[in-house]
């Protein structure tokens, strides 16, 4: 067999703490890529502890790409965490019932839609992803970051909250990636790659 294998949990011998995230999922609502992994300090099933307010009957979903790679403590904020924003209050009334009910009559919380990492993304320690955020293929999420709004692909971001901090390639040189996609490559041939895929030369990639 070439490279590890995509459907094991546990893909480091004798290291817990490290997976293949698709493995581990439970949510249907959550929804990732091959070799993905997660790594936690404590227990790789923290992962869908910190898929905040993710509630089955608003529906929203979580997917993520092939080969990112996931930092302990990463949480993701999805939609049932909103309030009113275009109201005289946010408070939750109707929750608490109790003649309270009827507060949502013919209203609806906001909703931002899914949040969407692309392939190759490498998330930092203790980031916060906010709903409706889509990450793009190759970009980097620093440690501490909370990321409000779209990240472009290939972009290194940071800050609270997340600002591009730069490219990490000229535009000539993400076009290519974004049309090689070498993550949908059979995992042959990405094998061959591997001293290509881990150096900086596109024009050194094989068949």
């Amino acid at each position: 067999m070439i490279g590890p294998d995509k459907d094991t949990i546990f893909p480091l011998k004798n290291y817990n703490r490290l997976c293949f995230l698709k493995n581990i999922i439970k949510n249907p609502n959550i929804i990732v890529g091959d070799y993905t992994y997660y790594d936690d300090f404590d227990n790789v099933e923290n992962f869908e502890k910190n898929v905040r307010y993710h509630f089955d009957f608003i529906g929203d979903k979580l997917i993520i790409g092939k080969f990112c790679m996931i930092a302990s403590d990463v949480k993701f904020i999805m939609n049932g965490a909103n309030h009113l924003t275009n109201a005289l209050t946010t408070y939750p009334f109707a929750i608490f019932g109790n003649g309270w009910e009827h507060a949502m009559d013919n209203k609806s919380y906001p909703q931002k839609g899914d949040i969407v990492i692309g392939n190759d993304v490498w998330i930092g320690y203790n980031a916060t992803i906010m709903a409706g955020v889509t990450i793009g293929d190759g970009a980097i999420i620093a440690t501490n970051s909370t990321v409000i709004k779209d990240v472009e692909p290939y972009s290194i971001v940071g800050g609270n909250p997340a600002k591009e901090i730069k490219k990490r390639f000229s535009e000539e040189t993400i076009a290519r990636l974004a049309a090689q996609q070498w993550w949908n490559w059979d995992i042959d041939k990405i094998t061959r790659n591997l001293q290509y895929l881990t150096d900086n030369d596109l024009d050194k990639l094989v068949d």
